[in-house]
């Protein structure tokens, strides 16, 4: 299928070694060739790099690799494809404007058949992620108005999430640039970075960094992942159902809802 990354910081922070992890895992380490994409935020805007190629070999996942562009939240995916051509228009994260915000979505999973529900967002490319992504919008869009209190709007994503997990499996990265919200169906993990900080190396690439050397003592820095992107770090794995909503590189809400047993499968088939 696919593998997500997503990163939440308290301060601007580039997201050159993860990705760099990820990217070899997009044709070479790994069997996700058909394309990737990355969106950073940079305060109401957000910087977005997509390409059908695979990452191992994209000249321009180079770019992202070597040049450091600074994020507070990024949400990153490289494609294994299922439903749907390998083309650019199918490439996460879309990306699509509700109420003066860039909201930005990328799932690792499949909904055999699922279709949005009519409304003012609609499908450029025919996945069933891009699919999803448009309902939840149009739900929002219905139910709210731009005022939502952000803990009304999380139990709508909260209930939205459970009901596509409960049609198959559904691992989800959502954010509107202030905070990321994740849900896991089958398979996530996330590690928290914070003073005191060390060195960490890379699983799929020979790379390693010293991360009290580009820090503060005041910086937190989260990365959530399909599977753990370094050999020598300890991540944390999500529950079947389990969400979290991060903020500044900390959770600041989660919860588990239940999903049927059918809805996550044999990891090695992911």
């Amino acid at each position: 299928m696919c593998e997500l990354l997503a990163m939440s910081a308290n301060t601007p922070t580039d997201l050159c070694f993860s990705f760099t992890g990820l990217a070899r895992r997009g044709g070479a380490a790994g069997p996700h060739k058909d394309g990737w994409g990355v969106a950073f935020y940079e305060g109401r805007g957000v910087r977005v790099f997509h390409d059908p190629q695979p990452s191992a070999d994209s000249r321009i996942a180079e770019i992202v690799q070597t040049q450091p562009i600074k994020s507070r939240a990024a949400i990153c995916h490289i494609r294994q494809a299922n439903v749907g051509c390998v083309g650019l228009e199918n490439t996460h994260p879309f990306i699509r404007e509700l109420w003066g915000r860039y909201w930005t979505f990328a799932h690792n999973g499949q909904l055999h058949g699922f279709k949005a529900r009519p409304g003012v967002y609609r499908p450029v490319g025919d996945t069933d992620s891009e699919h999803i992504f448009c309902d939840l919008l149009n739900r929002i869009q219905a139910e709210y108005t731009p005022e939502v209190a952000d803990d009304d709007l999380l139990r709508t994503v909260v209930a939205a999430s459970a009901e596509y997990a409960r049609q198959g499996v559904f691992n989800l990265l959502f954010s509107n640039g202030r905070w990321v919200f994740t849900f896991c169906s089958t398979r996530m993990v996330a590690i928290t970075r914070r003073a005191p900080f060390g060195p960490a190396r890379l699983k799929d690439a020979d790379v390693t960094v010293d991360f009290e050397a580009v820090t503060t003592p005041r910086d937190v820095v989260s990365v959530i992942a399909t599977e753990a992107l370094t050999s020598d770090e300890r991540w944390d794995a999500y529950q079947p159902g389990e969400w979290r909503l991060w903020q500044d590189g900390e959770v600041v809400a989660s919860g588990r809802e239940s999903i049927p047993r059918w809805s996550h499968p044999d990891p090695e088939r992911l």
